[in-house]
């Protein structure tokens, strides 16, 4: 038989290939035995990475993603968690499995069991990944240990003081509960224009919809109540905040000084509110007005060019002041072609009107920021099933006086239809003929009594409700119907590694600006690309380098812009956690 000289060299650089499919004793993959079996005896710590030359490793490009998932504090962990018990994987690899499976779009454990387990090994250096149940078993250990909160915390005071962001836009992300276990309270849900079970997560991102911050609701709290009783005090905490406060703006007048400025919609809106941030902390709003009845002059509004994002956009605005509940605040108003005019409003003082109406707008990188999150990384995935108490002297609206009310809503709506048709009817009594008279008489009678016996079915619904207290503390709602919680800790530590994936894949997305200035999707499409695509791993140990060679992409413009990644990221000189070996970036495309 004649052998191909190039493959024979490749079957003598590369394992074979076919390695994963044979049967090992300690299962599917498997290869370090010994340490295995130390592992299995609690004698061995963690198994440490060891790469060998590779060819064609099925979503190999994913490791493209490491220097920027370093950078993003991936490995951060350290500052906040424990070392995990002795096992064969240690917190390393499991914190790179699950950012792997993030970026690769596997979105639970169970999913592994659909990939090639050996290939997702030897991405992070190991034999295999683990199987879905021995990471589950690593995640409940992670989680046990309580810290993400603290985790998060440390996270959102690295990328401040790295960013520098002053603007801050917040909303709630409503998660829909479909199980039966949990009693949940009823939110609405504006994808589906119900009310459901569910809970709420807040977010805090910047203007191009990175996230810094997440916290998890308990009840039903008011957008208003979350920010001022739990974001703030965070954001306040962080040293570049802390920085802000002491260090004065030469360009504004004392008392004008602004520490940030939080955007955010109409669900938290109360001017009280506004003016309470401003005068305790220097915290200044930028947010729509509600209850609008009048409209400026039109020939007031003058031509503006305003950056929305990536775009730039040709507005009408004007600006005014405005007095709200006896205090003065800045309006600032866009008119569209239909003439609607939409209303914005600040306690910034030296902000322009084109950054107010620009701050505004963009808010819609937050929104974007959710869908594209739940599309690619399954964001409302339950990690960990089962239910926690909340602190049962908690006071709640009493739900049976929230049935009256919402009974006593529907009656009344009712009447209304029924008085409708009853009222008009008297005038029209004047037009009838003598024969019409008895039947129209008759069918008068009949809509009089039953608006009689239904005012008085609302007086007995408005008497019970008087009777009932309008809001309770949980210990004294029913055990079988008390509200609990779902397990937040695991969902929260998920979020903070899903957080950490977006923000990578957000910053190769901008190394690549240059070659796809006009298609903002492309980026995303050329960087998802590169995660699915083959590579070759081929480490050095005498030169102490790993090098990562990416296959061929479809397009000669992709393989343009990977070629300038490569640059890009070998600049950063960035090395594989738990080893010495410099990742190098190559592609193998001409």
């Amino acid at each position: 038989m004649i052998v191909d000289p190039i493959e024979e060299s490749i079957s003598i650089s590369y394992p074979q290939r076919n390695q994963e499919d044979q049967i090992a004793p300690l299962g599917i993959a498997t290869t370090r035995y010994e340490e295995r079996a130390l592992a299995a005896a609690g004698i061995l710590e963690q198994a440490l990475p060891v790469f060998e030359p590779q060819q064609e490793i099925i979503q190999g490009g994913v490791l493209f993603a490491l220097p920027a998932l370093l950078s993003q504090g991936l490995m951060d962990y350290s500052e906040v968690y424990e070392r995990l018990p002795n096992g064969y994987y240690s917190f390393d690899s499991i914190v790179l499995t699950l950012a792997i499976m993030a970026l690769c779009r596997i979105k639970n454990p169970e999913q592994l069991k659909q990939c090639k387990a050996g290939e997702l090994g030897r991405v992070i250096g190991l034999d295999r990944v683990p199987e879905a149940k021995c990471l589950r078993e690593k995640l409940k250990q992670i989680v046990d240990q309580n810290q993400a909160e603290n985790f998060n915390r440390h996270l959102m005071e690295r990328w401040l003081n790295k960013e520098q962001c002053v603007y801050f836009y917040v909303d709630g992300h409503v998660r829909i509960y479909y199980g039966g276990q949990a009693q949940l309270t009823s939110k609405y849900v504006s994808r589906q224009k119900l009310c459901l079970s569910a809970t709420t997560e807040y977010w805090v991102n910047d203007s191009q919809g990175l996230p810094y911050l997440v916290v998890t609701g308990e009840l039903s709290e008011r957008l208003q109540q979350v920010i001022e009783k739990e974001i703030i005090p965070r954001l306040l905490q962080s040293p570049f905040i802390q920085t802000r406060k002491q260090c004065s703006e030469p360009n504004l007048p004392e008392g004008s000084q602004v520490l940030f400025t939080l955007v955010f919609d109409r669900e938290a809106y109360e001017p009280a509110f506004f003016n309470r941030l401003w005068e305790d902390h220097r915290i200044a709003v930028i947010t729509y007005r509600k209850n609008v009845k009048d409209l400026w002059e039109e020939k007031l509004f003058k031509p503006f060019e305003i950056q929305i994002l990536e775009n730039k956009v040709d507005m009408l605005l004007y600006e005014q002041e405005v007095i709200l509940n006896n205090l003065p605040f800045r309006e600032v108003r866009c008119l569209t072609e239909t003439g609607h005019q939409t209303a914005i409003i600040t306690t910034h003082p030296g902000i322009s009107i084109e950054e107010i109406a620009s701050k505004m707008f963009s808010r819609w990188s937050q929104e974007n920021f959710f869908r594209y999150m739940i599309a690619d990384y399954d964001f409302d995935k339950m990690v960990q099933f089962g239910v926690e108490t909340i602190d049962e002297n908690r006071i709640v609206v009493n739900p049976q006086y929230r049935q009256l009310t919402h009974r006593i809503k529907k009656l009344r709506e009712k009447i209304q239809r029924l008085e409708a048709k009853f009222y008009p009817m008297i005038e029209q009594i004047n037009d009838q003929t003598i024969d019409q008279l008895p039947s129209f008489s008759a069918k008068q009678a009949e809509y009089k009594i039953a608006v009689e016996e239904l005012k008085k079915q609302l007086f007995q619904l408005k008497q019970n409700r008087s009777d009932t207290a309008a809001k309770i503390t949980l210990k004294q709602m029913p055990e079988n119907r008390r509200y609990n919680k779902l397990k937040t800790e695991s969902k929260l530590f998920m979020n903070i590694i899903k957080m950490i994936c977006y923000r990578a894949e957000s910053a190769l997305a901008a190394l690549v600006n240059p070659i796809y200035v006009k298609g903002k999707n492309e980026k995303r499409m050329l960087i998802k690309q590169i995660f699915n695509t083959a590579a070759d791993i081929i480490p050095d140990n005498v030169n102490q380098t790993l090098t990562v060679k990416l296959y061929s992409l479809s397009r000669p413009r992709d393989n343009k812009a990977v070629k300038q990644l490569c640059d890009l990221l070998n600049c950063s000189e960035s090395t594989f956690p738990g080893t010495n070996l410099k990742l190098i970036f190559k592609t193998t495309a001409n």
